[in-house]
């Protein structure tokens, strides 16, 4: 696999606690999510169709 690009949510600081840092893998859409105090720990991976049903569920959620 070749390297993610990582980036965070425009909504978190570097000061925080918490914070999930999020990847696009391409060509296969796949989209990473890990723990930003864990870079090396696990990570969660999601299919294009499944990410962007838990971002809209998210959204509304709010």
């Amino acid at each position: 696999m070749t390297a993610l690009d990582w980036f965070k949510s425009s909504y978190s600081s570097n000061e925080g606690p918490d914070c999930v840092e999020v990847a696009i893998a391409i060509p296969d859409a796949t989209i990473h999510v890990r723990d930003s105090k864990d870079k090396h720990g696990s990570q969660l991976t999601f299919a294009d169709a499944a990410w962007t049903e838990f971002v809209g569920h998210a959204a509304r959620s709010a």
